[in-house]
């Protein structure tokens, strides 16, 4: 895809000062004195590809929701290029540059590829919807010009093809290629991507992986990736947080969490110690 229709890293605007574009700082989640997430802490950098994974029931989902703030930690907080994000909404999570893709396809089944990619423009887009029903002068340039960066999408996933028929009609390896395009049309700076190999096949697989890393180096996005298909993430995550029951037991690369004891512990069913 295209430089000119979404941003690289280098374009954008504001201020750089600040240590890490996204940092979750002890983190405490509980939903009636069940501990989701128990005093986890992290950090993001521009670019990186970070991935987070545990055993099932680990708070992996968890810890999302709270990032985007559809859920309120109890404890801890988030910061987004160094401000707290703990006072904001999920929709002004999104302005601020923060998408995600979903465990369970969201999509909308009977619109088409192009127009399920369109929403993710929404946040992006400033005619009121007097001027949108009208479709005259701003809000029909608007249109065009966000029309135009889900075209760039469409290509940039190889999903041409398909670009006009409802999604609801096609394989789950290409919904899963249009969540990610909805999720894109956003222009995020980052993107946080729930399980997004979940139920695939091998080669459907190996084509998300390539456009996840096309996504990183191609557009600079940095990536927060939840996964249980281990070989996956060791292939292509910088750094891995490794939860169990909502607790963090591990940081580090890919090759210091294999051999981590706590990490093998834990998916081998066995206590483990607290990071």
């Amino acid at each position: 895809m295209s430089g000119k229709l979404l941003r690289r890293r280098e374009d954008r605007v504001g201020p750089e000062t600040y240590d890490h574009l996204l940092e979750v700082r002890d983190v405490h989640l509980s939903f009636l004195g069940v501990k989701a997430v128990d005093g986890v802490s992290f950090w993001v950098d521009d670019g990186e590809l970070f991935s987070i994974i545990g055993p099932n029931g680990a708070g992996k989902t968890s810890l999302f929701n709270v990032i985007n703030q559809v859920y309120r930690p109890q404890e801890g907080e988030v910061l987004w290029k160094g401000e707290s994000m703990m006072q904001l909404h999920p929709h002004q999570t999104a302005q601020r540059g923060i998408s995600r893709t979903f465990q369970n396809i969201a999509l909308y089944p009977h619109m088409t590829v192009l127009e399920n990619i369109l929403t993710g423009r929404h946040v992006r887009m400033r005619s009121g919807w007097l001027a949108g029903s009208i479709w005259l002068g701003r809000a029909k340039r608007e249109e065009i010009a966000n029309r135009e960066i889900v075209e760039g999408i469409i290509d940039f996933l190889e999903i041409e093809q398909w670009r006009k028929y409802p999604v609801g009609l096609l394989p789950y390896g290409i919904q899963k290629r249009v969540e990610l395009g909805r999720a894109l049309a956003l222009d995020p700076e980052v993107l946080l991507l729930d399980e997004p190999v979940a139920g695939m096949n091998l080669e459907e697989t190996e084509d998300m992986a390539r456009f996840i890393l096309d996504v990183r180096e191609e557009l600079g996005i940095a990536i927060v990736l939840v996964e249980h298909d281990m070989g996956l993430v060791m292939d292509i995550a910088d750094r891995v947080l490794v939860l169990d029951f909502g607790r963090q037991i591990a940081m580090g690369t890919p090759a210091e969490v294999q051999v981590n004891p706590n990490v093998i512990r834990a998916y081998l069913g066995e206590e483990v110690e607290t990071a």
